[in-house]
């Protein structure tokens, strides 16, 4: 028994560094979110707390990079700045200090970790082939660029959570509204506002979409990250569940395939659900900046 509780100890310490880049307390940022002086942007009954709430935001991680990635212009400035190679877990966690700043923080925390990340991409421009074989300038700042990110985190999310996940308040239309509100803080004009504008959105990016040179090193990448030997085996089946979500065409642009034994496909939902429900099991169902929220939320409504 000793050996068991040791092992699950063990495994549950891994698995929070994982998603903490190893840090063995709740950070700062995450205990400053119960400061400010308002509810922030939405609230414990709005769409977006119950998805990124739940744990399918783990699938739409790897569902948003992938679909990131088809972008050449987007995956370029991956390629020629980020450390994602060489600091995996740093990149993953300040990609989370930022959607979970903007969803749990007040609004003033959530433009002021905007302009944060704003400011680190300033830097971020170079060079890229585009589809048809023409040179092209990218910046991060770039707003069409930043438009293929924001539909891409928001299409990920939200397909990831219908196909995984539970209900959302509202619906599909209530939480691209309600998300909106980060691509408006990372300086996207009129970003999409329901599903149907999603899809529109997404689809006027077809023609610029393709296999560029740097996508089959981060297809390496994401397909065997550097974890834990305890985590590989679950990585996988999230993984293809990802993969699963995704559209043909992009699956196709990607060289990627739906799961499948021999010619017969394979659901994904019920594998996907049992690892998500070991992970919950391991982080606990409430986070450590849902938490804050609730207790700032709370201070606020004592107030005289």
């Amino acid at each position: 028994m000793n050996r068991v509780r040791q092992a699950w100890q063990s495994w549950r310490r891994q698995l929070i560094g994982t998603f903490s880049n190893n840090s063995p307390t709740e950070q700062q940022w995450e205990l400053d979110l119960a400061k400010g002086d308002d509810v922030g942007h939405f609230g414990p009954d709005s769409a977006v707390w119950a998805v990124h709430g739940s744990m399918t935001p783990i699938v739409a991680g790897i569902r948003a990079l992938l679909l990131q990635a088809l972008h050449p212009g987007a995956l370029a400035g991956v390629h020629d700045y980020s450390n994602y190679q060489e600091d995996p877990l740093g990149r993953l966690a300040g990609t989370i200090r930022w959607i979970f700043t903007v969803t749990y923080g007040d609004t003033a925390a959530a433009r002021n970790g905007s302009q944060w990340v704003r400011r680190l991409h300033d830097r971020v421009q170079g060079r890229y082939v585009d589809a048809d074989g023409a040179p092209r300038t990218y910046a991060a700042n770039d707003p069409e660029i930043g438009r293929w990110v924001h539909l891409a985190f928001t299409d990920a999310f939200l397909t990831s959570h219908l196909a995984f996940g539970g209900p959302i308040p509202g619906g599909a239309d209530r939480y691209v509204d309600e998300w909106a509100v980060a691509g408006e803080l990372m300086g996207i004009p009129d970003p999409p506002r329901s599903e149907a504008q999603l899809r529109a959105q997404m689809a006027a990016f077809d023609g610029e979409l393709y296999h560029s040179a740097y996508l089959d090193e981060v297809l390496g990448f994401l397909r065997n990250p550097p974890l834990p030997a305890s985590q590989r085996l679950g990585y996988r089946v999230l993984f293809a569940g990802a993969v699963s979500t995704l559209t043909p065409a992009h699956r196709r642009l990607l060289g990627l395939r739906a799961p499948q034994l021999g010619p017969v496909p394979i659901p994904m939902r019920l594998p996907v659900k049992a690892v998500l429900g070991v992970i919950r099991l391991g982080l606990g169902a409430q986070g450590p900046s849902e938490r804050s929220a609730r207790e700032r939320i709370a201070r606020l409504q004592n107030l005289p």
